[in-house]
């Protein structure tokens, strides 16, 4: 296989495996588990699995301390975009969920325009209007149902915090730490804060079923590590630009696990919302200079210094 190939392929493989968060997450509500449990265990077995990447490249373990304020506050908006995401899988369906949660490219344009004085291109405007037909057309269906309003506000609530987040690492000196060890200690403020909030309730919820522990492994897993394994295997190979719009299958995935496993509805004019979204995101990735925010990866297997 030929290193593009190869690349092209680790690229898809990482965008459906994070697609594959309702998957794993949806039979686990079925059982009766919040979401607040489910992502308690999908951080709880997402740490050991980083530890051993991180130890595995020779990385140290430890944070130096002028970076643990910056990572805790970013570990706690990282911690909201996941709520907030997992939270909407009970007001929508998830396939629609994933696609709206997609526009945070767009999002993180607009805050380096309004904020960093980005200039903003008149295609990038277009594509923005582009994506917002297309929530139109998820928002409202052709029998003139709506969107519940609650699980709409949480999709936006989880793509404007990463949309911050994204942009927060890059412009604070969190960027010159190694991707894979912010995201260790960001997993880790998140299952502390997880921890709390159950602690706080007073109950950590389990699966009733000896086979459901599958699937929050698999979250820890598949979303997790493998995602941002082949991520940056994808990027060694093919470039940013290339991995960053083959991000377009992790809402596809999730609308084809949505409608084959979960028998979610798929109208054309879903489709045609789902297109709209998914294109003008691509295209606003492969026209600017987001792809350096959105896949800030290139160090995170960094190369190690052989002695002399």
């Amino acid at each position: 296989m030929s290193p593009v190939i190869k690349g092209y392929t680790l690229g898809a493989i990482a965008a459906a495996t994070y697609g594959m968060n309702p998957l794993f997450a949806l039979p686990l509500y079925a059982d009766g588990i919040e979401p607040l449990s489910v992502l308690f265990f999908r951080y709880l077995f997402a740490i050991p699995i980083l530890i051993i990447m991180l130890k595995s490249r020779g990385r140290s373990l430890t944070l130096p301390l002028k970076y643990l304020a910056p990572a805790a506050f970013f570990g706690l908006l990282f911690a909201l975009s996941s709520f907030t995401l997992f939270q909407s899988y009970n007001y929508m369906d998830a396939g629609i969920a994933s696609t709206l949660l997609f526009v945070y490219p767009i999002l993180v344009a607009l805050i380096m325009s309004i904020f960093f004085k980005e200039k903003l291109q008149l295609s990038t405007m277009a594509c923005i209007a582009a994506a917002l037909l297309g929530i139109s057309l998820l928002y409202e269906t052709s029998d003139g149902t709506t969107l519940n309003l609650t699980g709409v506000l949480y999709v936006v609530a989880s793509s404007l915090s990463y949309a911050i987040y994204i942009v927060g690492v890059n412009q604070t000196r969190l960027r010159e730490v190694p991707t894979l060890s912010i995201t260790l200690y960001v997993i880790i403020i998140g299952f502390l804060l997880f921890s709390g909030m159950l602690l706080h309730q007073g109950e950590i919820q389990t699966p009733s079923q000896w086979w459901l522990w599958g699937n929050m492994i698999a979250l820890g897993l598949f979303p997790t590590v493998i995602s941002l394994f082949c991520t940056t295997a994808a990027i060694q190979l093919i470039g940013s630009t290339p991995t960053a719009i083959l991000g377009a299958l992790e809402p596809l995935t999730a609308v084809i696990f949505g409608v084959t496993v979960f028998g979610e509805q798929l109208t054309p004019r879903i489709c045609l919302g789902f297109v709209l979204i998914i294109g003008s995101v691509s295209l606003v990735v492969a026209r600017g200079n987001l792809t350096v925010k959105l896949l800030r990866l290139r160090k995170m297997f960094p190369k190690l210094r052989r002695g002399k």
